[in-house]
């Protein structure tokens, strides 16, 4: 179903004004949107004119590293870069993708997420229990999927929904932004400082940190989507719809689930779930795509991870936990802003309380004076 959109439709100031209303809402650094602000009317004019004139080209990304819950790299656009992203995301994108996703791809869209997620998983795991003595799960994982995104293939699952050469123009600009040569350059950079940093400090787990440095992939070329872009949000989500409906339609799973690059699917019967998983390996061939390591069908009574919980199912019971290591990520993290008198301490709390609400945390709550 193509979308009927032209390019002169998109290029109104008046729509670039919403954008950075809504990225102002939502970007905690003031200093970036503080400079943006000083020169706010002739900037606006000049994401309006590159527009208009079709001169558009993305900037560089300033390129770093986030530590917690494990290293990975960010990419962050300046202002101006960032207002073009979601006219993108919100006029091209949203409209031309959303229609054609399944309900049980839960990652990105409003009204979906990681709540959606467990409600589904509750719901398969329940029917399946009533039924059967035992439960299984094929839990599946693409191997570096934001990096192993082919720029063809994507562009031209696009394709099925623009029709405008000029609107296409503009998501390809923002598609082929990781080709440019600075991008591995600046992951090189960044990577390699953090592990002169580590390889000073008097630490017990030095040598694995510098080996989950080292193992953070490069973008081959006509490879990978920035990472921290809403476009890439959605061409991620959107990437996999086919496999989506080929599970669903074709291999007939009736309890799939799918958040980004992971995904389950539940059933009493293991070795069906063995051959699904030849099914699906081949499949992904035409992604150009193949599972990661961690792919492995689990007993639910031994249990499984997904969507940052473990669940395991004790008698007919399921229970849902969390694992240490975000138990004392959060305990520190609260301690540190409650001593520093934060000023987002009480939405940060809220945030957490939801989280921590979706497993069995009863005595952790009251532990935290949640």
């Amino acid at each position: 179903m193509k979308l009927n959109l032209k390019y002169d439709d998109i290029v109104d100031i008046d729509k670039i004004r919403e954008m950075y209303h809504i990225i102002r809402v939502n970007t905690k650094n003031r200093g970036k949107l503080h400079k943006f602000e000083l020169f706010y009317s002739s900037n606006i004019i000049s994401i309006l004119e590159a527009l208009r004139n079709k001169c558009y080209k993305h900037s560089k990304y300033n390129v770093f590293l986030v530590h917690e819950p494990k290293y990975r790299i960010i990419m962050s656009e300046i202002m101006s870069d960032k207002v073009v992203n979601h006219l993108i995301s919100k006029y091209i994108l949203a409209p031309g993708i959303y229609p054609h996703l399944i309900p049980q791809n839960v990652a990105t869209r409003e009204g979906k997420g990681t709540k959606e997620g467990i409600r589904y998983l509750k719901m398969y795991i329940n029917k399946l229990k009533l039924n059967y003595d035992k439960v299984y799960v094929l839990k599946c994982d693409i191997k570096k999927y934001f990096y192993s995104i082919d720029h063809e293939l994507v562009l031209e699952k696009c394709k099925r929904f623009i029709d405008d050469p000029d609107v296409f123009q503009l998501v390809l600009n923002v598609v082929k932004s990781t080709d440019e040569d600075y991008v591995n350059s600046a992951i090189d950079k960044v990577v390699k400082k953090e592990i002169d940093r580590v390889s000073k400090l008097n630490i017990l787990d030095k040598e694995i940190k510098i080996e989950e440095l080292k193992r953070i992939p490069r973008y081959p070329k006509g490879k990978g989507l920035p990472i921290g872009n809403m476009t890439s949000q959605l061409l991620a989500v959107y990437f996999l719809n086919d496999l989506d409906h080929y599970i669903k339609e074709r291999l007939h799973c009736k309890y799939y689930i799918r958040y980004m690059d992971d995904f389950v699917i539940f059933d009493h019967d293991k070795e069906r779930l063995k051959v699904l998983r030849k099914e699906i390996e081949e499949k992904l061939k035409e992604f150009k795509l193949e599972l990661n390591k961690k792919t492995n069908i689990y007993d639910l009574n031994h249990g499984f991870g997904f969507l940052g919980y473990y669940y395991f199912l004790k008698g007919k019971r399921l229970i849902i936990k969390i694992n240490p290591q975000t138990k004392r990520r959060i305990k520190k993290k609260m301690r540190k802003l409650k001593k520093i008198n934060a000023p987002n301490y009480e939405q940060v709390k809220a945030s957490y309380m939801g989280y921590l609400k979706q497993a069995h945390t009863k005595n952790l709550l009251k532990k935290m004076d949640l």
